[in-house]
C-alpha cells in the first residue's frame, strides 16, 4: 500500500466540531536506556489551511529531512513547543506519569492557552491527569490545566499536527543527546540517541550506568 502524506483533515473534523485551537502532541524517547523522553506539542487553528510540505512522522523522516523541515514549522504553525522529563523522573515517576510530566511542560511553554483540543498519537491517553492513583496527582507544580484529549491510533503519520509535533520533539531530543555525548563518549549517544544499540549495551557492562541512564530499568550488567 502506497504512504500517504498526513493531511489535516482530523485537525479540521475538531475545529467544525467547535474546537478554536488543536494540538497535535507526540513523544519520542520512550523506549530509549538513557536521556529524557521529550514530547512535542503543535497547535493550528482555522487559519491554518494545509498541511507543511515535508513534514512526516519523523521516523519516516532521514535526520537531514528532519533538520530540514523543523524551522519551517513554526512559522506554519499558530505554535509549538517541546517538553522533557529527565532520567531521574522516569525513575521516581514511571513511564506514564513522565510522559504526562513532559508533556504538561511542553503545553506551559506554548506562550498562549492550552489548546482546547489535543490529539494525542496512539490509543492510551497518558496526558490527563487521573483522579486518583498517580504520583504526580498531588499537584505537581508544571502541571497545566488540559481541556479534551482525543486519541488516535497512527496520529503521527496520518495527522499533519502530530506529524509535526513528532519532528520537532526528536529533533530537539537528539540534539540534546549529541550534546550529552562530548561529557560521556563512551555511549555513543551522538549515533543511538540513548537507544539500546550494541555499542550502547556494551558500553553499560563495561562502565556501567551513568546518572543519565534509567536506573530503574533492567539495564545491561557485566554478568548479563
Amino acid at each position: 500500500m502506497a504512504r500517504t502524506d498526513p493531511t489535516l483533515d482530523e485537525e479540521h473534523a475538531l475545529l467544525a466540531a467547535g474546537a478554536t485551537s488543536v494540538g497535535g502532541v507526540d513523544e519520542v524517547g520512550r523506549g530509549a536506556l538513557a536521556g529524557p523522553v521529550t514530547v512535542g506539542v503543535v497547535v493550528v487553528d482555522a487559519s491554518v489551511t494545509g498541511p507543511l510540505a515535508g513534514v512526516r512522522d519523523s521516523k519516516l523522516l532521514s535526520a537531514a529531512a528532519r533538520a530540514a523541515v523543523a524551522p519551517s514549522i513554526a512559522g506554519w504553525a499558530v505554535a509549538g513547543a517541546v517538553g522533557h522529563a529527565a532520567p531521574s523522573e522516569i525513575d521516581a515517576f514511571g513511564m506514564t506519569a513522565a510522559l504526562r510530566l513532559a508533556g504538561h511542560r511542553a503545553l506551559g511553554r506554548l506562550g498562549r492557552p492550552v489548546p482546547d483540543v489535543v490529539l494525542l498519537d496512539g490509543h492510551h491517553d497518558w496526558l490527563t491527569v487521573p483522579d486518583q492513583g498517580d504520583l504526580l496527582v498531588t499537584g505537581h507544580p508544571d502541571l497545566v490545566r488540559v481541556g479534551r484529549v482525543v486519541t488516535r491510533t497512527k496520529a503521527d503519520q496520518r495527522c499533519a499536527a502530530v506529524a509535526a509535533a513528532s519532528v520537532i520533539a526528536k529533533v530537539t531530543r537528539d540534539a540534546i543527546m549529541t550534546e550529552l555525548a562530548l561529557d560521556h563518549p563512551a555511549y555513543g549517544w551522538e549515533r543511538n540517541k540513548g537507544y539500546a544499540s550494541p555499542e550502547h549495551q556494551e558500553a553499560i557492562r563495561r562502565l556501567g550506568p551513568t546518572a543519565l541512564h534509567r536506573l530503574s530499568w533492567n539495564l545491561p550488567t557485566a554478568d548479563g
